[in-house]
């Protein structure tokens, strides 16, 4: 990429699908965020996936390296940019060195979740990146267009991982209304008619999370991996028992480390989840994650096999091409 100021309709040109593979927690990292961008869709990964920051810098130089020497290798091909997530609640006390970092090596995308963008966007535009914030409903993304964000990631019914709980059809209707910002939607999009559905509704990218936690390259547990492919919509509960976020579970996971779903308590403590931080339990461990469109995933697939099945089903279907 050059160093002019990356927009949100630059990043289209230089995307193969107008996808992001959304930053999962314990599953994404530098071979799902490589081997997305090489597919031609946007690469992410949570910064909570590291331990330490210094931690953090050894990522960041693997996923730099290897897109280059894929640049390198082969200057036709569609590598797409990168993108790092990083909370921005203020419970996070690594924020700081986070940000610092993600300036230091000028992260093309930076996504912000669980709290405001505010102390993010200055930085971030000052050497010419992008700035998407993550919001769960209206409200929270009215107060982040206010911040001066590029876009705005929409978490709608059917996320995994935290999850919102408004329709996408209502969610993208409604801040449309009074956004003429960059719209990512996020909900129970897994194939080439859920990319196209987001587009109609108003939105410019989608969120894809769910349709790569089966794939070689994603951090996911074996047994993460088998119960997508085993388990449907009926499968999944709906809870912030665990972190005090509402988040979208497996409900096999739950059963399988001892929990009664059926029993589980809404925390009324608020948010408190620090990922791998610290040292304290972790409620969630041993227990996964998944969204909406997990009905549709039967096989462990490489992401290039997926991205390449979604870039011939999209231009079959709405560009009259196979290309």
């Amino acid at each position: 990429m050059s160093s002019a100021k990356l927009t949100v309709a630059r990043l289209k040109t230089e995307l193969a699908l107008p996808v992001i593979c959304a930053p999962m927690f314990l599953i994404s990292g530098p071979d799902l965020v490589v081997a997305a961008c090489k597919a031609g869709i946007v690469g992410s990964f949570p910064l909570f996936n590291r331990r330490t920051t210094a931690d953090l810098i050894v990522w960041f130089d693997e996923i730099v390296a290897r897109l280059d020497e894929a640049r390198r290798a082969d200057p036709s091909a569609y590598i797409a940019p990168w993108s790092a997530n990083i909370n921005t609640h203020t419970s996070n006390p690594r924020f700081a060195e986070d940000l610092e970092l993600i300036v230091r090596y000028r992260v093309p995308v930076v996504i912000s979740a669980l709290g405001s963008p505010k102390r993010i966007v200055e930085p971030v535009h000052a050497y010419g990146g992008l700035v998407i914030a993550d919001a769960a409903s209206p409200a929270l993304a009215r107060k982040a267009a206010d911040f001066g964000v590029d876009g705005l990631g929409l978490i709608a019914s059917g996320s995994g991982g935290h999850t919102g709980s408004v329709s996408p059809i209502a969610f993208v209707r409604e801040v449309r209304r009074w956004w003429d910002g960059a719209i990512v939607l996020g909900g129970a999009i897994g194939d080439a008619v859920g990319i196209r559905a987001a587009e109609v509704l108003g939105a410019d990218l989608a969120y894809m999370g769910t349709r790569f936690i089966p794939t070689p390259e994603s951090l996911a547990e074996p047994e993460h991996k088998r119960m997508i492919i085993e388990s449907g919509i009926d499968d999944l509960i709906i809870s912030n028992a665990l972190t005090g976020a509402t988040a979208s579970w497996l409900r096999p996971s739950l059963i399988a480390v001892g929990l009664d779903p059926k029993t589980l308590k809404p925390r009324e403590d608020g948010y408190r989840y620090r990922g791998l931080l610290g040292d304290e339990p972790k409620p969630w461990k041993g227990i996964f994650s998944a969204g909406q469109g997990i009905g549709s995933i039967d096989r462990v697939e490489t992401v290039a096999d997926i991205v390449g099945a979604l870039k011939r089903d999209y231009h079959q279907r709405y560009n009259g091409s196979g290309a």
